[in-house]
């Protein structure tokens, strides 16, 4: 165990269910750089239920207990997305560092609102992006680097939403209102689209989209009833990267019965294409595929120090990548976590792509 552990709190526990209790706590609980010392629900009982079977010190039923204990280090916040903004805003007054699940805000103008307020207290913060610490994307990644393509001529996008097809559950109603900042564009296409570009190490120089809705309504699971479907379930991306390169994107709510996730990029000396057969790239379960000159494509499989130890495939892998990287920036003074700024310019690239088009400058 660290002798001087980074203390953790989280707001926003259940002790049986939730993203917390699914990713957050067992990314923590293999890692000696940090320690649960605090949670909280709003319901007190909740609260200690979790802090109890997840060894926290205490249970909280406040957020403003949570931030204002001098045993937390870094908050936590795993909540639906349109509490974001109290809650965070809560955590930088306290003066604490913050990680945020994305989306950051509701909106760019949120993201935007807490931004500022984070560089005004002058403390770390950190954005879910947890897709840049899935193990075949940062392979990816140095494999670009490195010179594997050569330089990037296209790159071209294919996903599915999983949900947002023709039924929902009701927990994730609240995803169907683009109001909310948690639909299929801000969700699993956002993720898909940023672990692109961490992977290519560019960014974009013009982006343009369309939005549309291929059905009417969606069946909630749990009742069987029909309501209105007004979130986009398709999104029709085109695009130009900081070198020139095309970059052409398609995702569509439900799952597909041919192909689910597919980044494909194409370069002068070399093409690599990244699959997998659900349509998230959060979700695990990735074959890497490259070949250079005449190769054929052939499996690159991700070398096992890219992985974090004692953590399975999927959600709790990738989570875990993440916080280790928190440990490195927040103790040796690094940069490899995504941050508050690099959440607002993700914002603005939906920003772009939901209104229409966008200009270079835009994103």
């Amino acid at each position: 165990m660290n002798s001087n552990p980074i203390k953790v709190g989280i707001i926003g526990v259940h002790p049986e269910k939730g993203w917390a209790a699914t990713a957050h706590i067992p990314a923590l609980k293999a890692l000696p750089e940090f320690r649960i010392t605090a949670v909280s629900h709003n319901k007190p009982e909740i609260a200690r239920a979790a802090a109890l079977k997840f060894g926290a010190d205490h249970g909280f039923g406040t957020t403003d207990e949570l931030v204002n204990d001098p045993n937390v280090d870094l908050v936590v916040v795993t909540v639906k997305v349109p509490r974001h903004l109290e809650l965070v805003t809560k955590a930088l007054v306290a003066g604490k560092a913050v990680f945020s699940e994305w989306p950051l805000g509701m909106n760019l103008p949120d993201a935007e609102t807490m931004l500022a307020l984070a560089k005004s207290k002058n403390v770390f913060t950190a954005i879910g992006l947890q897709t840049r610490s899935v193990p075949a994307v940062s392979y990816m990644r140095d494999l670009i680097k490195n010179g594997y393509v050569g330089d990037v001529l296209s790159v071209s996008i294919i996903g599915s939403g999983i949900i947002w097809g023709e039924e929902i559950s009701e927990s994730y109603q609240y995803t169907l209102d683009m109001a909310n900042g948690a639909s299929m564009l801000h969700v699993p296409f956002a993720h898909t689209l940023d672990a692109a570009l961490y992977a290519l190490g560019l960014g974009l120089k013009s982006v343009s989209g369309a939005l549309s809705n291929s059905r009417s309504a969606v069946r909630i699971a749990e009742t069987g009833n029909q309501i209105a479907f007004t979130a986009p379930d398709q999104i029709v991306v085109g695009g130009l990267l900081e070198n020139g390169a095309a970059l052409s994107a398609h995702f569509r709510g439900g799952l597909s019965r041919g192909t689910n996730f597919h980044i494909e990029i194409n370069g002068t000396k070399g093409d690599l294409i990244l699959t997998s057969p659900v349509g998230y790239v959060g979700l695990g379960g990735f074959t890497l595929k490259g070949a250079q000159r005449d190769e054929q494509m052939h499996e690159l499989p991700v070398p096992s120090d890219y992985e974090t130890s004692g953590l399975e495939d999927g959600f709790s892998q990738s989570v875990g990548v993440a916080y280790s990287r928190i440990a490195s920036d927040i103790t040796n003074h690094t940069n490899l976590s995504p941050t508050f700024e690099d959440a607002v310019n993700l914002h603005r690239i939906l920003n772009a792509i939901w209104s229409g088009k966008a200009e270079p400058h835009d994103v």
